[in-house]
């Protein structure tokens, strides 16, 4: 009688780069003849692949790693790994303080999770962590964002060194990909037949500066426009002191890149910008937004806040809230400050009591509301092109998201038919019905 084979499931935590390095780790364990299981109460060994970027993705990661320590005491678990940014930032913490943990494996290792996931089963002490700049970028992957769509990551770490910011200490500098090498992976993706490539990166706008010497992503788009028939193309994490003219046509004239532009501005007084060390200024910011607007008429901007920064006055946060109904983002996201040890605003003055912080929060996400039920209700009678996700049993209503959503952060479209549209099928929808976030609409025959 064969050995069962020894079953591995992964918790994946924090953002789209950390899931495609978990994808990436995902393969090579099926490689070399693990199975992978969605269910974490039958594997033998879970990874936990962590993120650490601000306070509450810690508590996050750390509850996720004694959930998972449970089932060593209820279920079949073996053994945990724990990889990803926590490991990386607190590997001393993490050793000391979880002895659930069997073996820790460092942003730069993933290449060897097959090792890490051995010494684990075999209760031999493991802790790895090469250098985080040398790392493989990319990989061959196990997609798990289903059938319709798939990130592909273009370039890892970052240089910009904003104050409130860990990444660079835990990611490196910015080392980006080939072109060659992003559309080699982005032709085996079409190939499986996804309808959407997300671009990301920590700066996807910085994407080859470090070895081409210049702003490349329009070159990246027209390659993955001409070496792949992927009929959805979306960019996310693109700063705006790099929103160059060249970018505005490419996104303007190319017809498989949506209409869409995720740009994190943070704030827009001059005075948190500087503390924030923030490259450019407000003049910049709406410089950017302006040009986009005109440039690709309808483009939906997404932007990201963070509210309560050391030393934002009331004024600060006035023009903030100003600058949010004047800019009118389709798509909005904001956090209160997160105060992260070994970050130069870690130990500035004037640090922002968590209720202030929290009352500031609460009033630009409603003012932020007003623009979508705006966006929303401009879109009542419309037609658009929606991609299916899938089907919603409580509902009884399918689901996708049309060019003006991004997967994961934005609202979805809702529509009821007897005809069948499998996950990655285009829809096109009458808009009938606007919610706050959402849509309903029809189908158009």
């Amino acid at each position: 009688m064969k050995n069962k084979p020894i079953k591995v499931g992964f918790v994946s935590l924090g953002c789209s780069k950390n899931l495609l390095d978990t994808e990436v780790m995902l393969k090579m364990l099926a490689d070399a003849g693990y199975e992978i299981t969605p269910e974490e109460s039958e594997a033998d060994v879970v990874i936990v692949n962590t993120c650490a970027f601000i306070e509450s993705a810690k508590r996050e990661s750390i509850d996720s790693i004694l959930d998972v320590a449970w089932l060593k005491e209820n279920a079949n678990l073996k053994a945990i790994v724990v990889t990803g940014c926590m490991a990386e930032r607190y590997r001393d913490e993490v050793l000391k303080e979880m002895p659930e943990v069997d073996a820790i494996l460092g942003v730069g290792g993933i290449d060897h999770i097959v090792e890490a996931v051995g010494a684990a089963l075999e209760k031999k002490p493991f802790s790895l962590f090469p250098d985080k700049e040398a790392g493989p970028l990319g990989g061959d992957r196990i997609v798990t964002t289903g059938d319709a769509m798939a990130y592909i990551k273009v370039a890892e770490g970052c240089n910009n060194r904003c104050t409130y910011c860990a990444i660079p200490g835990i990611r490196g500098k910015m080392r980006s990909r080939t072109i060659e090498d992003v559309v080699k992976e982005a032709k085996e993706l079409d190939e499986m037949g996804i309808k959407e490539l997300v671009v990301v990166a920590q700066d996807t706008s910085a994407y080859g500066l470090d070895i081409y010497g210049h702003y490349a992503l329009p070159e990246l788009l027209r390659a993955l426009t001409a070496e792949t028939n992927i009929p959805w193309i979306r960019l996310l994490y693109c700063y705006p002191d790099k929103i160059t003219d060249e970018l505005i046509a490419e996104i303007a004239s190319n017809e498989r890149v949506v209409k869409y532009l995720d740009i994190p501005v943070q704030h827009i007084s001059d005075s948190v910008l500087r503390r924030m060390n923030r490259h450019g200024d407000s003049a910049m910011i709406r410089d950017a937004i302006t040009r986009l607007r005109k440039g690709v008429p309808g483009i939906v901007l997404r932007t990201t806040l963070i509210v309560g920064f050391p030393g934002e006055t009331e004024e600060d946060f006035s023009e903030l809230c100003l600058f949010v109904r004047d800019a009118k983002f389709e798509r909005l996201g904001a956090f209160t400050y997160s105060r992260e040890e070994d970050t130069p605003a870690y130990d500035m003055p004037d640090q922002i009591d968590e209720n202030v912080k929290q009352k500031r929060l609460d009033i630009v996400m409603k003012e932020q509301l007003k623009n979508s039920e705006r966006f929303n209700k401009m879109r009542i009678g419309r037609t658009v092109r929606v991609l299916v996700e899938g089907f919603d049993e409580v509902s009884e209503a399918y689901f996708g998201r049309s060019a003006a959503d991004a997967p994961d952060i934005d609202g979805k479209v809702y529509f009821i038919s007897k005809n069948k549209y499998p996950e990655g099928t285009f829809v096109d929808l009458r808009i009938t019905e606007a919610l706050d976030y959402d849509l309903v609409g029809e189908v158009v025959s």
